[in-house]
């Protein structure tokens, strides 16, 4: 067993905890986007993946994605259970960590994939559907893309760049997100009813938790406390607030007012766009990364009116859009000369090969986890129903699923 490096091993544990962080003021950043009504349920579906996704990662879900390579598909079961993870180590020479570690770190990933796909079944899902659905799609959706593209599945050996989870969480959730907004249909009362945000300071707030924590997620993706992690962590904090500037001036320029909402969602923009490319990029393209995709997401959250879907919270124009700019500008922006581990973008002299890799990458991920999401979803609204009825919709969620109220008057 290698040496373990304590100081690379403090980071990650500090890492770990900031992702999982994540997932609560994920929580906060969509419950104060629902009705108040419907703020307890919005609150647990965050809430409650802490607890199922990381005994589900425990059981199976970290051996299928980081075990044994089986065909490029799927990971082997020699750490069914976490089986033969205590005592190990993972990386090489004097960078190595507790396998422990990095098992759990990658579990926090798992935990808040799941949570981001709820802001679009928000205010008419059923819980015990939600249950079900986050149990199989963590197992058959998000183990076997984060083997592909981290644990030596077909994408990585493919070549193509994802250095946080642009592919495997927000393009997969945005997917799964999509796949979900059609299967329940449109709210009651969608585009003839006002629907405002019933606490903006709250979301807000889970905002500045979330790009918080996006340090960890980020630059803790570099498995270390070495340079490519401040690299990252720089890159992170400079393309968020370039979305967030890119965001506010597009409402601005297109005529509106500039708002703290859309202040918040330019920055939660700039983070999921720089997510692929924080550890391949310098500081100069991660602005650039920020600026591109806040004005794309800007734009992007259009989409629903346009085709017709009740994304509630903005999942696929937010995480679907900038994930996938993010993905493909990695093929833009990416350099050896920042991470010798990575390849050389468009800008840095590699031609078009990256980018043609980055589109492959994205179009699999879409199609695997809309595809799979929409027949689990089918399944499941033919065995068990997965909409709350007329009547429970229009007095909330919050008494009807939990027996509770979010405030008391």
């Amino acid at each position: 067993m290698p040496a373990i490096d304590t100081g690379s091993t403090a980071w990650m544990l500090v890492c770990a905890a900031m992702v999982l962080f994540m997932t609560p003021g994920l929580a906060l950043f969509y419950a104060g986007m629902v009705r108040s009504k419907n703020v307890l349920s919005s609150t647990m579906h965050s809430l409650f993946a802490m607890g199922l996704v990381s005994v589900i990662w425990a059981v199976i879900g970290y051996t299928l994605a980081f075990g044994k390579d089986v065909g490029g598909l799927i990971g082997g079961l020699q750490f069914l259970g976490l089986g033969g993870v205590l005592g190990s180590a993972t990386g090489t020479g004097t960078s190595a960590i507790p396998t422990s570690v990095f098992a759990m770190y990658q579990g926090m990933f798992a935990v808040i994939t799941v949570a981001l796909i709820t802001g679009a079944v928000a205010e008419r899902m059923k819980f015990k559907a939600y249950v079900i659905f986050a149990t199989l799609w963590a197992v058959l959706v998000y183990s076997p893309l984060a083997h592909w593209v981290w644990g030596g599945g077909w994408l990585m050996k493919f070549g193509a760049l994802d250095f946080a989870g642009g592919t495997v969480v927000h393009i997969a959730s945005a997917a799964a997100a999509l796949a979900a907004a059609l299967a329940l249909g449109k709210r009651t009362g969608y585009g003839t009813e006002e629907m405002r945000p019933h606490n903006i300071p709250m979301s807000v707030l889970g905002a500045g938790i979330l790009w918080f924590g996006w340090f960890g997620f980020n630059a803790g993706s570099a498995l270390g406390s070495g340079h490519l992690a401040g690299s990252a962590f720089m890159a992170t904090n400079l393309s968020a607030a370039a979305g967030m500037l890119a965001w506010t001036l597009a409402e601005v320029f297109t005529g509106h007012k500039p708002t703290v909402l859309g202040a918040a969602s330019g920055a939660v923009a700039g983070l999921v766009g720089i997510t692929p490319a924080a550890g391949f990029v310098g500081p100069m393209p991660a602005l650039a990364i920020g600026a591109i995709v806040g004005i794309a997401c800007y734009f992007g959250l259009r989409l629903k009116s346009r085709f017709g879907f009740d994304d509630a919270l903005d999942v696929v124009g937010v995480h679907g859009v900038g994930g996938t700019t993010g993905a493909i500008l990695t093929g833009v922006f990416a350099s050896l000369a920042v991470n010798s581990a990575g390849a050389d973008g468009l800008l840095s002299g590699g031609g078009l090969a990256l980018i043609g890799k980055q589109f492959v990458g994205v179009g699999a991920t879409i199609a695997f986890s809309f595809t799979v999401s929409f027949i689990i979803l089918k399944l499941l609204d033919i065995t068990m129903g997965i909409r709350v009825d007329v009547d429970t919709e229009a007095g909330g969620l919050d008494l009807a699923e939990h027996a509770e109220t979010g405030y008391e008057f």
